[in-house]
């Protein structure tokens, strides 16, 4: 596909005005693609060099233009590698002189015990105003820019169930020392009005949250978030699709699915062969061990030998999936190498929508396996 054929099915969307915008902006609406350049693996597993390949390769051959990154990147958290992943998002926006065609979004990390470059020694980090403002101002730096597109809360300072844990357990619930909804989003105003950020968004919030923070927009005149960047994918599809898929919808925030394959799971690669000791299986303690489970792996299998049935490998079945569910904005992938970014774009921006007879036998197989992601 040629580059401009390429640019018609970059999607974008026009959202909300606002009032400042940053030195280098000169658009008032947000532009998120279709597809979203995750960058979680500079800094550790790839280096600054392999960073502006992956980078260059996205922008100029794929024409995509959203990039995401994280004031705790590069992941697996490590204090030394902490910011790395802005640094090299950084010198290649500078060396590219490119800033104003990026549609730039960051996350600051919710209540944790990470030790996060601007945090006063020995405080906890957590979604204070104070450090949600610093924490932009430290990534700013990092990404030599005046401004970020998009600013998301990375996940929620209260107790919730994230990335594959146990069911909610009202025991857990903590009452004495939770920061507000409404701090959190006047951090979020003030930002947005010092020209900072430009918008507001989430990750890995649930539909309590998102309700939360949509009815302090509505009635208190504090900004919307835009999005909600939650995992998505054909092994973990119960979380967002039952009552968060209609509270998004219904508030309008746009999903951002990234884990379409699951951690490489959904590449299929694993099944025959053993995680290589760089892999995130084995970088990520308990990840591998829950990959490993007897149901799940039953599961993609039975996916995987659908996906040579229809023609294609168990990678592209999963990214085309994703991104033909009508409630996904954009899909957010990831590749330690060029072969598998390319491998990624190709599938998501080269390809047509799967078939009715393919989406059928996907419902057959997850009606028999459901999430088996989950932990129990």
């Amino acid at each position: 596909m040629k580059r401009k054929q390429r640019k018609r099915v970059e999607e974008k969307i026009l959202t909300q005005s606002t009032p400042t915008a940053g030195k280098e902006s000169s658009s008032s609406s947000l532009e998120i693609g279709n597809v979203t350049l995750g960058t979680m693996t500079f800094g550790n597993q790839n280096n600054e060099l392999e960073a502006h390949e992956q980078m260059n390769i996205a922008y100029d051959e794929y024409n995509v233009k959203t990039i995401d990154t994280a004031e705790m990147y590069a992941v697996p958290f490590d204090e030394r590698w902490q910011g790395k992943t802005d640094e090299f998002i950084g010198s290649w926006m500078k060396g590219r002189g490119n800033r104003s065609e990026v549609c730039l979004l960051t996350k600051v990390a919710g209540r944790s015990e990470m030790k996060l470059r601007g945090r006063e020694k020995g405080e906890e980090n957590r979604l204070t105003e104070k450090q949600i403002i610093r924490s932009v101002e430290c990534s700013l730096e990092r990404l030599q820019t005046d401004y970020v597109d998009l600013l998301q809360i990375h996940w929620p300072d209260r107790y919730v169930s994230l990335f594959g844990q146990k069911p909610y357990e009202r025991k857990n619930e903590r009452s004495d020392d939770e920061i507000t909804f409404e701090e959190q989003a006047s951090a979020m105003q003030k930002l947005i009005e010092s020209g900072k950020v430009r918008f507001s968004g989430l990750s890995n919030e649930t539909s309590f949250g998102v309700s939360e923070f949509a009815s302090l927009s509505k009635y208190e005149n504090k900004p919307k978030m835009q999005t909600n960047q939650n995992g998505y994918n054909l092994l973990q599809r119960i979380a967002f699709e039952t009552d968060l898929n209609e509270t998004c919808s219904k508030h309008n925030v746009l999903l951002l699915a990234y884990s379409p394959l699951a951690g490489g799971a959904l590449t299929g690669k694993y099944l025959d062969e053993a995680a290589p000791k760089n892999s995130r299986f084995n970088l990520f303690p308990g990840y591998m061990s829950r990959f490993n489970d007897k149901n799940l792996r039953e599961c993609l299998f039975a996916y995987r030998a659908l996906a040579i049935e229809s023609g294609m490998s168990l990678t592209e079945l999963s990214l085309r999936f994703v991104r033909d569910r009508d409630f996904v904005h954009s899909t957010v992938i990831g590749a330690t190498s060029t072969a598998q970014l390319r491998e990624n774009l190709k599938a998501l921006l080269e390809s047509k929508p799967l078939s009715a007879d393919i989406n059928l036998e996907i419902e057959r197989i997850y009606r028999k396996y459901r999430d088996p992601a989950q932990l129990l």
